[in-house]
Parts: structure tokens; C-alpha cells; sequence
């Protein structure tokens, strides 16, 4: 389960445990996190991918929940999960696995490459998803700045505290930034900017 940030709910997402159960799925473990999904080395992403076992399954509402990252990306996440022998079940991702266990020959090798597209088209699509609306929110933001209705999002106070402690404490930008979980832009503002 996942969302993005902090203020988001992972309750909508819940109910993929009850599903599971219901479905006959022994639960080995749920992993839940508020972090995006444009980012590869997500702690609980790692932590699963870390824990896998062979033929598990992990099972996500969307395919976006587990990945938004470019396709290079995804595809070398999608390929750590196969290597543990391990395969995702998304309810909107085409499965043939079970058809393709029961094949052989030029038809395995067809639904092979079937499974392999439509997994990466369902990739890309997560990505384009991402990039749409973080295109439109730009846009909007835009809009909104030129009819003098946006004012930006209010400062984290205590972030910015933590950040200027952290710096009289010679810790580079860089340090900072990984430590906080911010772009080192954040960690100059908040030193630079009074």
C-alpha cells in the first residue's frame, strides 16, 4: 500500500488484505508507506523486495502503488521481483501466467511476450499518469499566480529549524538533504532565505 505524501490516507487501500485472505492467500507481510512512487529506493519497497521468497505475490490496488518511476526504472524493479521468484497481481493488469504455465513452445513464447508488453505499456502508462498531472498542476499553478490567487505552500517551520541546526552542525547540503528526505534546493532555501 502506498501513497504519496503525508497527508493522504492508506485506508481506501486496506481492504486488499481482506481480499487476499478471502482469496486464499496465506498474508506474509503488508507493507505500507507515504512516499512516492517516483522514487526507487523506497524503505518499504526495499524492505519487500528484500523480503520475497519464491512464488510470492504481491498484490497492489494499481500498478502505480508499486512503481512511477521511468521505464528503465520500473523495468529494472519489475525484473528484482522476478529474480526473487516472485509476480505481482494488480486487478487492472492482465495475467497470463497461468496460461502460459499450461503452454508450450511457440505459444509459450508468444504469451511470454504478450505478458512482457503489456506489463511494460501498464509501466509507462503509471509514468504518464505521474507526469500529466504534475504537468497540470504547473500549469494551474501558473494560472493561478497570474490572476494573484496562489500564494505557495506554507513553509515547514520545524523542517527549516531542523536544517539550519543541522548546518551549524557543519553538515554539508547533501548530508542534510538525505538525512531529512528533501531536495538539497529545500536544504538552501532554508539557510539561505530568512
Amino acid at each position: 500500500m502506498r501513497v504519496s505524501t503525508d497527508q493522504q490516507s492508506l485506508e481506501r487501500q486496506e481492504h486488499l488484505v481482506d481480499d487476499a485472505r478471502k482469496a486464499g492467500y496465506y498474508v506474509a507481510g503488508i507493507y505500507q508507506e507515504k512516499a512516492s512512487g517516483t522514487i526507487a529506493e523506497r524503505p518499504e519497497l526495499m524492505r519487500l523486495i528484500s523480503d520475497l521468497q519464491p512464488d510470492d505475490v504481491i498484490i497492489a490496488e494499481k500498478l502505480d502503488r508499486i512503481s512511477r518511476l521511468p521505464l528503465p526504472d520500473a523495468e529494472k524493479l519489475m525484473q528484482k521481483i522476478k529474480e526473487k521468484g516472485a509476480k505481482i497481481s494488480v486487478p487492472d493488469l492482465i495475467d497470463f501466467s497461468d496460461i502460459i504455465k499450461s503452454s508450450d513452445g511457440v505459444a509459450k513464447i508468444v504469451l511470454d511476450a504478450m505478458q512482457e508488453l503489456l506489463l511494460k505499456i501498464a509501466l509507462q502508462n503509471a509514468r504518464d499518469d505521474y507526469e500529466t498531472r504534475r504537468r497540470r498542476q504547473a500549469e494551474g499553478i501558473v494560472l493561478a499566480k497570474a490572476a494573484g490567487k496562489y500564494k505557495g505552500r506554507p513553509a515547514n517551520l520545524k523542517r527549516i529549524e531542523t536544517i539550519r541546526k543541522l548546518r551549524k552542525q557543519s553538515l554539508s547540503y547533501q548530508q542534510i538533504a538525505e538525512t531529512l528526505g528533501c531536495s538539497i534546493n529545500t536544504v538552501w532555501r532554508a539557510v539561505n532565505e530568512s
